[in-house]
């Protein structure tokens, strides 16, 4: 009979690959994605170099169960979606404001999210073009639920939704590197980030009444 591995070892071995997670994420903050070798990731963590390759398959790996967990739009799969299906009898309008409005603050209260992002710009990485196929894909499945909303219009919508999206990151980026004001809106205070979220909700009700 084939014997079932113990609890505790388990249980080790979650705690080393969020170790391992953990340490991604220190380095990243901290030396930026050039800082990612393996000696240093394990250095960080505490723990064996080997077990990188048992628990992830090597670096690589490691790197791209670090990014799947950070991104925000990786989060929302078509799972989580599902779930709020009663809730769109407005024709997704407040599901949209919330995700955008969710987005804006995950990314700005992230440092790790913002060096993921600017490591996306900045580099051609197989992980990184795994994150952004995920994206889109899950992009996709929100987007097919909303198009019968928007009908002939669904075009406009995505591209409105896809000038937010990267507005949003690139505000909170811009406010974390090379100041705060942008526009005479200071993003890293509480009524400036208020008047960016009311103009979000005010664009995404304008979209919903003339399209």
């Amino acid at each position: 009979m084939e014997r079932k591995p113990a609890a505790g070892s388990i249980r080790n071995k979650e705690r080393s690959k969020k170790k391992f997670l953990d340490a991604v994420g220190k380095i990243l903050k901290t030396k930026g994605y050039a800082g990612l070798k393996i000696n240093d990731i394990a250095a960080t963590a505490g723990v064996d170099k080997k077990m990188i390759y048992t628990y992830f398959g090597g670096l690589d790996g490691l790197i791209d169960e670090y990014i799947r967990l950070q991104d925000y739009w990786s989060k929302a799969t078509a799972k989580e979606v599902e779930k709020i299906l009663p809730k769109t009898d407005d024709g997704w309008e407040l599901f949209t404001k919330g995700m955008l409005l969710s987005q804006f603050d995950y990314v700005y209260g992230n440092v790790e999210a913002q060096k993921l992002l600017l490591w996306r710009l900045s580099e051609s990485r197989t992980s990184l073009a795994k994150l952004t196929a995920t994206q889109e894909e899950n992009g996709e499945h929100l987007f097919k639920l909303m198009d019968t909303q928007f009908k002939e219009h669904e075009q406009e919508f995505r591209s409105i939704m896809a000038i937010m999206v990267s507005g949003l990151y690139y505000l909170n980026m811009f406010s974390s590197v090379n100041g705060s004001v942008f526009c005479g809106i200071d993003v890293n205070t509480p009524e400036g980030r208020d008047k960016i979220k009311e103009a979000v909700s005010f664009l995404v009700e304008q979209s919903y009444t003339k399209l």
